[in-house]
């Protein structure tokens, strides 16, 4: 089974468990306004651009200010949280690294802004990741296909002969459209059959082989 040009990491929820961060964070500030922040509130912004998680907390909450300053905010909390404890997903770290270990470069494809996607890099070997792609570095986030196209870009491949691992409908939407073969992994919310992606319930246990041959007839 021939291996893919490249892999494209989604972070949050994906590689990294930070979604219980988020939700902490949104709580919190929320909760600071007066208002009240549901777990149905938190799961809808899971996946979505971070300007867009803030517009939502901002028609729905107390909470004032510019969604900029609400983003601020939140990733100020969340690179607190993640630099004094990584939270790393079942078999992710193992794949990264296994990745490395074929020669298979691999792209941070995420809509979290550098700050935190630069706490990730620190945890890790140097160019463990070829190519990084954050919310702050494009216009039109995910379920654009931009971010994916931007990085096979920066990578210097085909979209159409990478493979993107994504946790939630949005990043599927993103890859999918992009072109790229997608592996869906669910977490916090369930993703529904998109043409293009093949789900699998976790990484643990799994190779690159494994995944490649999962995905070999998306393309």
């Amino acid at each position: 089974m021939a291996l893919p040009a490249a892999v494209l990491w989604d972070m949050d929820g994906t590689l990294i468990d930070t979604e219980p961060y988020w939700m902490a964070e949104e709580g919190e500030l929320v909760a600071r306004a007066g208002g009240t922040w549901t777990q149905e509130d938190a799961v809808e912004l899971v996946g979505n651009s971070l300007l867009r998680s803030a517009e939502i907390i901002l028609a729905r909450t107390p909470v004032t200010g510019t969604p900029e300053r609400v983003v601020q905010i939140l990733l100020d909390g969340v690179v607190t949280r993640t630099r004094a404890s990584m939270p790393w997903r079942p078999g992710a770290r193992e794949l990264l690294l296994e990745c490395a270990d074929l020669g298979v470069p691999c792209a941070l494809v995420t809509m979290s802004y550098a700050a935190l996607a630069d706490v990730l890099l620190e945890d890790l070997p140097v160019g463990t990741f070829a190519a990084v792609v954050t919310g702050d570095q494009v216009a039109h986030g995910k379920p654009s296909p931009d971010p994916y196209l931007l990085a096979a870009e920066r990578l210097g491949v085909d979209p159409r002969d990478c493979l993107a691992l994504e946790d939630s409908p949005t990043g599927v939407r993103s890859a999918t459209a992009a072109g790229v073969p997608t592996i869906g992994i669910p977490h916090v919310v369930p993703i529904p059959d998109v043409a293009g992606m093949v789900k699998v319930p976790g990484l643990a246990g799994l190779g690159l082989h494994d995944l490649a041959e999962l995905a070999a007839d998306l393309r």
